[in-house]
């Protein structure tokens, strides 16, 4: 099987690089003969992500822009890619409320631009699959006494953010629906884990933390999230990719609701028992509270029943496990984080053009 995944240098696609020339093949029996990585490597993109499978033969890394189409067209045709996985985006709320543009061209322009190039592949290809990556953002905000989102929850965003990733789910659907090409959506919940760029939660805590420094927390710090280990996603979305049905929308979540300031505590709880002997940090003493965002989601939650009922996926780790393997790879990895704090790794930004 042949694979081109986009945005495989980001967190979550490079997390689904390495599952997929790891342990995915004897999960479901599936042998990947090649992994084709298109990413424009954006600040997000950090080629460091991949070290440990850019010497293996199955693994092609391009730089390039899914805004592209004749580079899409030509990866496609040149590689006989069987599947996309399809993860590029931008992600980060806070930059969409600041500069919403890059935002509306990449996640619904650039998802435009892959649909339509994987149309035509499609056409030469019948048993071609394509799998969306997307978000729970798309279904707005809950209050505590809500349900959880399903897949029929009504689409609500509120942020420039969510709202070009909900566009480009109904672009899926549309190409689903009107053309036949045998998309599967999946919408997931807030991913934590390694190899996650700095400015998100969980990674700005666990550096903060460890120096000792002030841990902003919006608000009153009560927005809950519900916490998804990015192996058990990875899983989940080669599962999706694999055995979905084309046309349907797939939610997977941790289901582990928690508290953005219960997050924070938890995090120094780890990190004092990873500092050296003598060391100590206090969560009341270095706990800020910060002005909120415009427009910030109250809580999220995601009922992940039906890709258990009908995948047979479930996730594997629970917040603290997951958590306390997250924290201990940011410790046993100052380089990699060095090298964003200082910016170098944006000088090791390497790959063919296709």
């Amino acid at each position: 099987m042949r694979i081109l995944v986009t945005g495989g240098a980001g967190f979550i696609g490079s997390n689904l690089v390495h599952y997929l020339l790891g342990p995915a093949e004897p999960e479901l029996g599936q042998e990947i003969t090649k992994v084709v990585n298109l990413d424009k490597l954006t600040y997000a993109g950090n080629p460091d992500n991949l070290t440990a499978v850019e010497d293996d033969p199955r693994y092609l890394f391009v730089q390039g822009d899914i805004c592209d189409p004749e580079l899409i067209g030509k990866l496609l045709e040149e590689h006989d890619i069987d599947a996309v996985m399809h993860l590029a985006a931008e992600s980060h709320v806070d930059r969409s409320i600041d500069a919403p543009e890059q935002f509306i061209l990449t996640n619904f322009v650039g998802t435009f631009q892959m649909l339509h190039a994987a149309k035509a592949h499609h056409a030469k290809k019948p048993g071609f699959r394509f799998l969306h990556v997307s978000t729970d953002e798309v279904y707005g905000s809950l209050s505590p006494e809500d349900p959880a989102f399903s897949e029929t929850t009504p689409y609500a965003p509120n942020s420039p953010y969510s709202a070009s990733k909900a566009g480009s789910d109904h672009l899926a659907r549309s190409y689903f629906h009107t053309f036949g090409l045998p998309v599967v959506t999946t919408n997931c919940s807030n991913n934590y884990g390694p190899f996650q760029f700095p400015e998100k939660l969980i990674p700005l805590i666990i550096a903060k933390a460890r120096r000792g420094e002030s841990l902003p927390v919006y608000g009153d710090g009560s927005n809950v999230r519900d916490w998804l280990y990015v192996e058990d996603h990875c899983r989940g979305l080669f599962l999706a990719l694999m055995k979905g049905k084309p046309g349907e929308v797939y939610n997977i979540g941790g289901k582990c609701e928690m508290k953005n300031l219960d997050v924070v505590r938890s995090i120094i709880e780890i990190v004092n028992d990873l500092l050296p002997e003598g060391e100590t940090r206090s969560a009341d003493e270095l706990i800020t509270f910060v002005k909120d965002r415009p427009g910030h989601d109250r809580r999220y939650a995601i009922d992940c029943s039906k890709i258990e009922n009908e995948l047979g996926w479930a996730p594997r780790e629970n917040f603290q496990s997951g958590l306390r393997k997250t924290v201990e790879w940011y410790f046993a990895n100052d380089d990699w984080a060095k090298a964003i704090a200082d910016g170098s790794y944006q000088g090791q930004r390497l790959g063919t053009l296709g």
